[in-house]
């Protein structure tokens, strides 16, 4: 799981399981007054301990503890006040996890109080804010919602609930297509809002391809007007939706940390603030073994100190995982790290999954989403992989080079005349990287560089 993921899902887990509990910081971990490393099994509670030296068997053994304890019976649930007694202490140990941001939906049903609409449009506005998506766009057409609706509406039925809709906050919120959206954040006061509009209605794809001779040949302005109105159509917001998404501006946690040691060496660590430890109460524990609990109570808390000790043990598995194939990346860039992203080297996830002895699609899993903090900077653990190809001179060179030299040479060029794919196909052979055209224009498209004819820099 990425880091975030992982998190709900222990909060998650905290909410439902009142045998878990968070360790106080610098409290040595104890798995009911014993060191967790001492049994392989707990022979009361039947708890698996993970093998710290296997790979993939440790993700088989996990597989087969989540179907043994995945459901319990409705009769093994002990009676409604035993639970509230087992809970009251756990309230305590929620208040230790922090809340999610609010999302889009959130954000836009908070500002419905201030509306002065009777209650039938007010549910309508609700529905419509059901059907935004993240970007802050509505999906789909008001015919579309309005027979979708429960009952069935016709599309003038919405339109009132949609202007509603679109003036609550952030602007351009609930925009049908892009063209609505923009449209919406057009204001009296923005700098040749009168233009902006006319661009946004009729010149999008003209200014996408950069052909400012045929947006002032139909305008009637010149390229100076043009340009002022551009100034302000980018100053507008095509994903209003995009700030409430759950990544989007969040500061970056790493999950590991790589060190340089003086010597020269790298050591890896895993975050430590990353991940909170987690521990069975022992009270509960002892509860499940007392004979004098009676059967429900303990067929209960037996299956829930087998589902935290699942968790936890998945979670151990999860670290080990990523400490390992991190550092086995770290051996395969060294050079990376000692100077630079211009020496990154090819590397395939069947590498590291051979070095690591686990499966391609585990290392997969285990680099996505995840974050290296390094001396170098702050890296996604995908950045340090990719293929590549042998320069003139028999030299391995990454991709990720190709692409960094490709940019290189688009940023320099001369913007009144730029390189075209044939030129730039010469300029990388000069260098010793011969490429092909096809691979070059693949490269520009992913690194989302305009074409030579796009990229021209226009002189009134």
């Amino acid at each position: 799981m990425p880091l975030q993921a992982l998190e709900e899902r222990i909060e998650r887990e905290m909410e439902q399981n009142p045998v878990l509990e968070v360790i106080p910081r610098g409290e040595q971990e104890l798995h009911e007054g014993e060191p967790a490393e001492r049994k392989s099994r707990d022979p009361e509670l039947g708890v698996l301990r993970m093998d710290p030296v296997k790979g993939e068997a440790d993700f088989q053994r996990l597989d087969l503890m989540s179907r043994d304890y995945r459901d319990f019976d409705d009769e093994s649930r002990p009676s409604r006040s035993r639970m509230e007694e087992l809970g009251d202490r756990h309230l305590d140990m929620m208040a230790n996890i922090a809340s999610r941001p609010p999302n889009l939906h959130d954000h836009l049903q908070e500002q419905l109080s201030f509306l002065n609409l009777p209650a039938e449009q007010l549910e309508r506005v609700r529905y419509l804010i059901s059907a935004v998506n993240e970007q802050g766009l509505l999906d789909g057409s008001l015919e579309e919602l309005a027979q979708a609706h429960d009952p069935p509406l016709n599309a003038e039925d919405l339109a009132g609930p949609l202007a509603a809709l679109q003036g609550l906050d952030p602007p351009g919120v609930g925009g049908r297509d892009l063209k609505e959206c923009l449209l919406l954040q057009v204001t009296p006061d923005l700098p040749h809002a009168d233009l902006v509009r006319t661009l946004i209605l009729h010149h999008l794809e003209d200014i996408q391809h950069n052909r400012m001779p045929v947006i002032c040949r139909r305008t009637g302005r010149d390229l100076e007007e043009v340009r002022g109105a551009l100034e302000g159509l980018r100053t507008l917001n095509p994903r209003p939706g995009a700030a409430f998404s759950g990544t989007t501006g969040a500061a970056i946690k790493p999950d590991v940390v790589v060190d340089r040691l003086d010597s020269g060496e790298y050591v890896v660590r895993l975050a430590e603030d990353a991940i909170p430890g987690l521990r069975i109460d022992p009270s509960y524990a002892q509860m499940a073994r007392d004979r004098q609990t009676d059967k429900q109570t303990r067929i209960y808390l037996r299956g829930k100190i087998s589902s935290a000790q699942w968790l936890r043990d998945a979670i151990e598995q999860r670290k080990r995982t990523l400490e390992r194939v991190t550092r086995a990346i770290v051996d395969r860039q060294k050079a990376f790290l000692d100077q630079g992203p211009d020496f990154i080297e090819p590397l395939k996830m069947q590498d590291v999954a051979g070095m690591v002895g686990v499966d391609v699609s585990t290392v997969s899993r285990a680099v996505s989403d995840k974050w290296v903090q390094t001396p170098r900077g702050l890296f996604p653990l995908k950045r340090f992989f990719g293929g590549g190809t042998t320069t003139a001179a028999g030299v391995d060179i990454a991709w990720e080079n190709i692409k960094r030299k490709l940019l290189e040479l688009v940023g320099s060029e001369d913007k009144a005349n730029p390189l075209s794919d044939e030129d730039l196909v010469e300029r990388m052979e000069k260098d010793g990287v011969p490429i092909a055209r096809r691979t070059i224009t693949k490269y520009r498209k992913m690194l989302n560089i305009p074409s030579s004819r796009e990229r021209k820099a226009w002189n009134g």
